[in-house]
């Protein structure tokens, strides 16, 4: 039976697009099909079901999502009454029902609706849909004590007319009251409260829709730009010393396009990072002379200029109106508003209330969702040494926006600053820092440090002076003495650049033979374990049983219970040779050394994988047919076919990830997405979490 969850509220402005998100977050982590129903719709598209389709990979009919306009509602309800405008609405509910596992009903907005008694309708809608119902409530430029008393009425308003509510949220509350109001809730109406603060990124709207409402023309900037936050507007008028000081992080300069020198003078501000704007929008329809235009360009690359045709008045009439909208193209805000949701309430709470039963299937979705919450639930601090390269920093914020872990990056100082501001991040928040390893303190410690380490090779101080000003070394120095718990490279470094200083360095583990990797294959419907497909060209039969004993380990750490199926090109006896003979001796050496485990080989792909070939080739098997664990017998074999598997099936690769060294340390594709950089992270932080040396 579909279990439901009604997504209401009490009245207009509460903020409710945050915990649309966040509950879908919540919901596609153990759900595999989730559908979204809206009974009543303003204009379609609607913004928030496209945001939703667009980041949880949505397949769902936007012409199923919808019940009804509200012009349409307000008249059938006016003409037939409340009862058969709800079972209009609650047949379009059954239909999305009956295709998908759970269903996210979003209630109305109370915003120009013309529906009498709308609260009501709510409550009645969610009673005959069967669904529990989450009652959002906005505590904007309220006092605590407002805002408990509104969500202790609305919880009686719902729960009076027959709703089953299984938590509250007050949404959008001063930070100042937001200690307070918790406090004073605490569980005083009988069920789960969170209260989460008003955050001023998510209600700032985008240079984008500055544009987009304001009519503008964009003179200069691009798409990153355009996606910056407008925090604040500085509107400049004064000579340039004056006007220098007030400027804000993430402002909008609005001046009159014949002041060339307040337009170089902002744009060499964020050039510099001191600090960052988000554009500069220029009035009277004056537009620059081409020479300004293209210094300005060369100072901060990127960086939008629009012009209006406006004077400064309406100009500032209509930028305070604006408030800035979750959307499919507003990706960052999205960001930001999960950290909110995911920072002021506890998931594990609000997943065990939802009482949905977690699929049996594994989407690659449902198993990055994972990654994440359990990187969070003990947050690391992880180095980046590629700290000026644009995936990496677009990575990291995600990454703190999500609050999955902390963040050491490294690189010059005013370069990387200069990078980020360009892309409109900032690196002055809680949670990282940058290190430049040129000039860092801790150079001539590591030196130290790194030369009783080579000694043996020969190393000197002087030359251990030099290796550790690398990135890769000092980022991993920094993990060996315990600044840093983890490291992920390779976004512009080669795998040897990445790995080669965790050898020398970290070193492997008491309880491990040689460093491997593994992959993890995220195919439609589960999640497969390939090893070692990135860093030992030919292992010996008692590599690869090591190899398969670490792989077992890291699968069994990301809940993928390990069966394991030693790969061979023949199935059990029916093929002999060098290459299965120590495919054979490998899967001996593993039931030797680890009874516990369950391992099959040698064996085909297919009769690991396949159970219906493993009931002709090896029936009775407690791997064949069911394996998780794929073991390839050399590098050659198992890097492609995992590339083979990536690119044909469709299949998420995540990896590789590194198994064997003493701490973590993981490499990255030079040709990596910031998906895939957060993904690593991700894993990383999760590997420290357990590491023992």
């Amino acid at each position: 039976m579909t279990r439901s969850v009604y997504l209401t509220g009490i009245g207009r402005g509460d903020g409710r697009q945050v915990i649309e998100l966040g509950v879908m977050e919540l919901l596609t982590r153990q759900v595999d099909r989730v559908g979204v129903y809206r009974p009543l719709v303003h204009d379609t598209p609607d913004r928030i079901f496209e945001l939703l389709r667009s980041r949880y990979r949505l397949a769902q009919d936007a012409a199923s999502v919808f019940g009804m306009g509200y012009e349409e509602a307000a008249a059938l309800q006016a003409d037939q009454g409340q009862a058969a405008l709800t079972a209009r609405l609650v047949d379009g509910y059954l239909r999305v029902a009956a295709e998908y596992e759970t269903v996210l009903i979003l209630g109305s907005d109370f915003a120009g609706t013309n529906l009498p008694a709308e609260l009501g309708v709510n409550a009645r809608l969610a009673n005959e849909c069967g669904a529990s119902v989450l009652a959002v409530i906005g505590g904007l430029e309220q006092s605590a004590e407002s805002v408990v008393a509104e969500v202790r009425n609305a919880y009686h308003a719902y729960t009076n007319l027959g709703c089953d509510v299984i938590a509250m949220i007050a949404n959008r509350v001063a930070p100042a009251e937001v200690a307070e109001a918790a406090e004073r809730l605490g569980r005083a109406p009988d069920v789960p409260v969170y209260v989460l603060p008003d955050e001023p990124a998510l209600s700032a709207p985008t240079v984008a829709q500055i544009a987009e409402t304001l009519g503008a023309r964009v003179l200069l900037g691009d798409d990153a730009g355009m996606s910056r936050d407008a925090l604040d507007f500085v509107f400049g008028g004064a000579m340039l010393p004056t006007f220098l000081p007030a400027l804000t992080p993430g402002c909008v300069v609005v001046t009159p396009g014949d002041r060339a020198d307040l337009v170089i003078g902002a744009l060499a501000a964020h050039s510099a990072g001191s600090p960052p704007i988000a554009g500069v929008l220029l009035t009277l329809d004056e537009k620059p002379p081409p020479h300004i235009l293209a210094l300005a360009n060369r100072l901060a690359p990127g960086t939008p200029v629009l012009s209006v045709a406006t004077g400064s008045f309406p100009t500032a009439a209509g930028l305070f109106a604006l408030d800035g909208k979750l959307g499919a193209g507003t990706p960052r805000k999205a960001e930001t508003a999960l950290g909110v949701f995911e920072t002021h309430v506890d998931t594990a709470e609000l997943t065990e209330r939802l009482s949905v039963a977690r699929s049996a299937r594994v989407t690659p979705m449902m198993f990055e969702h994972a990654l994440i919450e359990r990187a969070r639930s003990a947050r690391k601090r992880i180095v980046l040494p590629e700290g000026g390269e644009e995936r990496i920093l677009r990575a990291a914020e995600v990454l703190l926006r999500r609050g999955v872990c902390d963040l050491i990056l490294l690189g010059e100082e005013d370069t990387l600053r200069k990078k980020a501001a360009d892309l409109g991040i900032s690196l002055d928040q809680p949670g990282v820092s940058v290190v430049d390893p040129q000039t860092s303190p801790l150079r001539d410690r590591f030196a130290a440090l790194y030369a009783q380490l080579r000694a043996h090779k020969g190393v000197s101080y002087e030359l251990a002076y030099d290796v550790v000003a690398d990135v890769s070394y000092f980022g991993t120095l920094m993990v060996q003495e315990g600044l840093a718990d983890g490291m992920v490279s390779g976004a512009v470094h080669s795998t040897a650049a990445t790995i080669r200083p965790a050898f020398e360095i970290i070193k492997t583990r008491t309880d491990a033979a040689i460093v491997s990797s593994v992959f993890f294959m995220c195919l439609a419907d589960k999640v497969l374990v390939y090893g070692d497909c990135a860093v030992n060209p030919d292992p010996d039969a008692e590599q690869l049983a090591d190899i398969a004993i670490q792989a077992a380990g890291t699968a069994a750490r990301f809940d993928v219970q390990p069966r394991i199926a030693m790969l061979s090109y023949s199935t059990g006896t029916s093929g002999s040779g060098a290459d299965v003979d120590k495919v054979r001796a490998a899967t001996e050496l593993v039931r030797e050394r680890r009874p516990d485990l369950l391992v099959e080989g040698p064996i085909q792909y297919d009769a690991a994988v396949a159970p219906s070939v493993a009931a002709t080739k090896m029936p009775g098997s407690a791997v064949a047919g069911q394996a998780t664990v794929l073991i390839f017998p050399d590098l050659n074999t198992g890097n492609n076919t995992y590339k083979a598997v990536q690119r044909s099936a469709g299949a998420v690769a995540v990896g590789p990830v590194l198994q064997g060294l003493r701490k973590p340390v993981n490499d990255l594709s030079r040709g990596a997405l910031v998906q895939d950089i957060v993904t690593t992270v991700a894993i990383t932080a999760i590997q420290a979490q357990g590491e023992n040396p």
